[in-house]
């Protein structure tokens, strides 16, 4: 082999070399972009995850927002937002202010016992019920059912003042109330079974709809605000109240728990 075709093969040799080493090099090139690429979207990434993350926890719970949300208010109801609930017979000279929670253990036990009591008192004209509703257990578990059995009363007495009063006693009975760290009355579906056993409340479809849309959670939460703003200075359930005084068994704050207790207080309260 001649001298010059032994230096054209070294030439050659040399430059495919040097072209595959260019070729390697922006191979090389590509790769540190792509990656520089991926590390600043996953960065932004993140940072968008955590921003996302930031205003979900900022975002007012499903609830907060009914507190905001427009009231449709429930019939049988006056006042502002429909928060003030009167029953019983116009006849009747005074009212009888009952606060109560529906999860509330104590008022479940007040209702099984001196419920009926209180039914039979409206039923005779003796006073005018005035109910109140609270939803301050729920703030102890982060829960719904307060507000959520609240709401469905309001669906209760849309139908109508006798339907709420028998909804409240099915949902305050020793069958279907919950313990207080069982917050079961958030489900619709236990709502709407507790109905079920009221007449005029079974198989009612609108009262039905009325429970599952939450037709009335934003009255249920404007009813809420009544009871934490209420000026009796009533901080507890059951709580009961007539021409502005807090009535109790004992100077102790003590509820009226028992029928005698319940018909010694209200009568003395009803002479004044």
């Amino acid at each position: 082999m001649s001298k010059r075709n032994t230096q054209a093969a070294k030439t050659a040799a040399r430059e495919r070399l040097r072209a595959e080493r260019e070729r390697e090099a922006k191979r090389a090139k590509a790769k540190r972009q792509i990656v520089v690429a991926c590390s600043i979207v996953g960065v932004l990434a993140i940072a968008g995850g955590i921003g996302y993350a930031v205003v979900q926890a900022n975002k007012p719970s499903y609830w907060e927002g009914q507190k905001d949300a427009k009231v449709v208010t429930p019939a049988n109801t006056t006042g502002t937002k429909g928060t003030t609930v009167v029953i019983g017979k116009d006849s009747a000279k005074k009212t009888l202010k009952v606060y109560e929670d529906a999860r509330c253990p104590v008022c479940a036990q007040f209702e099984q016992t001196v419920g009926p009591t209180v039914k039979k008192d409206i039923d005779d004209g003796k006073y005018k019920m005035q109910f109140v509703g609270a939803t301050f257990i729920d703030n102890k578990d982060n829960g719904e059912g307060s507000k959520n059995a609240l709401s469905a009363m309001g669906a209760a007495l849309n139908v109508s003042d006798a339907a709420f009063l028998d909804y409240k006693a099915a949902l305050y009975s020793a069958k279907f109330h919950p313990e207080e760290t069982t917050d079961k009355f958030k489900d619709d579906s236990y709502l709407i079974k507790v109905a079920n056993t009221v007449p005029e409340l079974k198989d009612n479809k609108k009262f039905q709809d009325a429970v599952k849309k939450g037709t009335y959670d934003a009255w249920a939460m404007a009813m809420s605000k009544s009871f934490d703003d209420n000026k009796d200075g009533v901080t507890g359930t059951p709580g009961f109240v007539m021409d502005g005084k807090q009535l109790t068994a004992d100077n102790q704050g003590t509820p009226l728990m028992t029928v005698a207790d319940f018909n010694r207080v209200v009568g003395e309260a009803l002479k004044k």
